[in-house]
């Protein structure tokens, strides 16, 4: 261990066995930063057991919990935990109240790093009584990274605190991407079954994420939309489909495989992400087809979804909610090939300069030196 600079701690809800977002780019920034820093990770177990064990060859300390309430868990063990530790960074991924409170009361000596996630959007109730813990919290931070400058100005939290944020992009793993003679042979069957003109779509089938608005784009379009995923909403999806005359237009596949989602986004000649609300923070998903040369076409949301994709660099950005917008859009990249391509190559491009995991553990692996060299 003498042979690291520095000790940190990451601090999340949960970790892997359990699959998230969140929980992906924490296991992902540990992994790629162990054999940087003496790094450790604190989470809540998924039942009333204190547990310790590796994952990735990383220490994974996780506290009791009793479940939990609006998906935050409810784990007091955090903080005698955090008293326990004697790191030199703790690394919070936010939001997560109950290890920001426990952070709050157990007072750690060391520096304190946050990557902010996205603003708690759904539970406004929650939010009312957790408002002046969160801004003590963002207070005590000695930086905030975020992964695009436009959470910054659309967050009403970061607004304040906005001389501490740091923009760190996500980065993303792509070798599961590269094109195999066994994904190119299945991206040739598909468009083979479903070209020559092709839509994908990757996410889970739920509200926010607008597929619905993407279905009725397909009234406007000439060529097929593939959709991947499943969800709560599927069944009415499909209904939507039948009922407005475009259900030959519209392929649900379900859950995929690695193999199988790699070969469908090299097979589509664009990727749509049609979300509607702010709890698209970021979209990676966006990067995955950027890193296969795809351009994409999102919506303006005040989030970072409209840094992921850069109109008229990486793809096209339409308005929230207007089906008939996004139609017309993806009708522009299909009949336009020389702008379609373009667009493709200026996405891949831009991403293996801005997007890759090496750029991002540098970038998290800089701010920790910052902030330990800061008084």
């Amino acid at each position: 261990m003498c042979r690291y600079l520095m000790k940190v701690l990451q601090v999340n809800k949960l970790y892997y066995p359990h699959i998230g977002g969140v929980e992906n780019h924490v296991r992902t920034l540990a992994a790629g930063l162990k054999d940087k820093v003496d790094i450790e990770v604190l989470v809540a177990n998924e039942q009333l057991a204190a547990a310790v064990d590796f994952v990735d060859d990383i220490k994974v300390i996780r506290v009791a919990s009793f479940g939990r309430l609006r998906s935050t868990p409810l784990a007091p063990g955090f903080i005698p935990a955090l008293k326990k530790s004697k790191s030199d960074i703790y690394h919070l991924h936010f939001p997560n109240p109950t290890g920001e409170t426990a952070f709050l009361i157990a007072r750690p000596p060391g520096k304190l790093v946050v990557t902010y996630h996205s603003d708690i959007i759904r539970q406004k109730i929650l939010l009312k009584v957790y408002k002046p813990f969160l801004e003590k919290f963002l207070d005590r931070a000695d930086r905030i990274i975020v992964s695009s400058p436009n959470m910054i100005t659309s967050s009403p939290f970061l607004r304040k605190v906005k001389d501490k944020c740091k923009v760190v992009p996500f980065g993303i793993p792509t070798d599961w991407l590269e094109p195999t003679p066994q994904i190119e042979a299945g991206a040739h069957e598909i468009r083979e079954e479903h070209g020559p003109k092709i839509v994908f779509f990757l996410g889970r089938l739920i509200y926010y994420k607008g597929v619905d608005y993407l279905i009725k784009a397909m009234q406007y379009v000439d060529g097929k939309v593939i959709i991947a995923g499943e969800g709560e909403l599927g069944p009415e999806l499909k209904k939507l489909a039948a009922d407005i005359g475009v259900k030959d237009k519209v392929v649900f596949v379900g859950a995929l495989s690695n193999e199988e989602l790699a070969a469908y986004y090299h097979a589509c000649d664009l990727f749509v992400l049609p979300s509607i609300e702010s709890s698209e923070a970021f979209g990676l998903v966006q990067l995955e087809a950027h890193a296969c040369g795809k351009p994409v076409i999102c919506t303006n949301l005040p989030t970072g979804v409209t840094f992921a994709n850069k109109d008229g660099v990486s793809g096209l950005v339409v308005p929230v909610r207007d089906e008939k917008a996004l139609g017309e859009a993806i009708e522009k990249l299909f009949r336009d090939d020389e702008l379609r391509l373009r667009l493709g190559r200026q996405a891949k491009e831009r991403f293996e300069r801005e997007f890759t995991l090496d750029t991002m553990f540098n970038r998290v692996l800089e701010t920790y030196r910052e902030v330990l060299t800061t008084s």
